[in-house]
């Protein structure tokens, strides 16, 4: 099967180059958009955003999939790129070729299948555009709650922008909702920003996620190298995941050289997983929740009919509806000859931390 990032021709590639390299001039038409669209965006509020975050391969996609199908929400898609700082003109420049499109296999593998109006993480590309200092060569630095006007106001816009084009009913305009896998690393800010938001953020039972995560990572390192466009595109748009472009957050500086040179083990992503999730339960905004992966496919109607409830959403049956497209993976043999028992016991307590924590239970 051809996977989605194979499909893109050479000027398609082109044009991603272009945008690639266009950061500043995009943002400076960007600001020429709010000028031009301000009367049709001035009205747009901007209430009650919902942020899926986790560690990857925690389900995120997943659910961000089943909030963004329901009439309720709006999302950034595939179909936005590459000019994602300039939707509002490349939006109308674009409509001169769009085309349909059939769904393809993403590049992890994974049987997820996305098209070109499937809802995607992309708002890493506006705070790598304002952030380049917490960008470092081998790791990501956290973010504290800090101050940034000029971010937080293009952030803000970006954001009336995408509502205003995804909304299909003029009287009520949707309610913005993403995917971004390394919001992990500032939830206090997204709090300071949007202190009406919701941050949902999955977890996994740590060695089936951590071996999933490295899985991901070996399956990225062979991509990457037979295919610098991958890589180029991975980069640009802040996937720093897996594969040549590793870049993990360093939460309490838990990141030494000596451990970055192991990321083909499984070691490395079971102390990622550790230190993520013990950062977060000592970090948690009041509007923050946890949300177990595992007790999600245990019964989905039912934890869907909760977070339903818990988000405000209008029809919730409209949620509860697409409940059979949870399902939980097989789960991995995990051969733990190798890990230090005392890893081990600190990985499960945390965990069953996070249950006693998780909002459904």
């Amino acid at each position: 099967m051809t996977n989605f990032l194979n499909k893109y021709s050479t000027i398609d590639r082109s044009l991603h180059y272009l945008a690639f390299n266009s950061t500043s001039a995009q943002i400076s038409l960007s600001n020429l958009e709010d000028k031009i669209y301000k009367k049709k965006l001035e009205g747009i509020e901007v209430k009650n955003p919902v942020f899926v975050t986790a560690l990857p391969r925690a389900g995120t996609t997943l659910l961000l999939e089943l909030l963004a199908s329901t009439s309720e929400f709006v999302s950034n898609t595939y179909r936005d790129m590459p000019f994602f700082l300039t939707p509002l003109f490349w939006d109308k420049y674009s409509r001169l070729f769009k085309q349909s499109d059939i769904p393809r296999e993403r590049a992890h593998g994974d049987g997820m299948m996305v098209s070109v109006d499937s809802p995607e993480a992309f708002e890493e590309i506006i705070w790598k555009s304002f952030w380049q200092s917490r960008y470092r060569n081998d790791r990501i630095i956290p973010w504290s709650s800090v101050n940034y006007p000029e971010f937080e106001s293009f952030f803000k816009n970006h954001i009336r922008k995408t509502v205003f084009l995804k909304s299909t009913n003029d009287e009520y305009k949707g309610r913005y909702i993403s995917k971004n896998n390394l919001n992990i690393a500032r939830l206090e800010y997204l709090n300071k920003i949007f202190p009406d938001s919701i941050i949902l953020v999955l977890f996994r039972h740590p060695l089936q996620h951590a071996l999933s995560l490295l899985r991901q990572h070996l399956n990225f390192l062979k991509i990457h190298e037979n295919d610098v466009f991958a890589s180029k595109y991975m980069e640009a748009i802040g996937h720093y995941d897996f594969g040549k472009n590793i870049k993990p957050v360093d939460f309490d500086k838990w990141l030494s050289p000596e451990l970055l040179l192991g990321t083909k083990v499984l070691v490395f992503w079971l102390q990622y997983w550790i230190n993520t999730y013990r950062y977060l339960l000592k970090h948690l905004p009041a509007n923050t929740k946890f949300i177990s992966f595992e007790s999600l496919c245990a019964s989905p109607a039912v934890k869907l009919e909760k977070l339903g409830e818990l988000l405000g959403v209008r029809d919730i049956q409209e949620l509860i509806s697409q409940s059979g497209r949870i399902v939980l993976p097989k789960p991995h043999v995990v051969d733990i000859g190798s890990l230090n028992p005392d890893v081990l016991q600190e990985a499960q307590d945390l965990y069953e931390s996070l249950n006693e924590a998780s909002f459904l239970h």
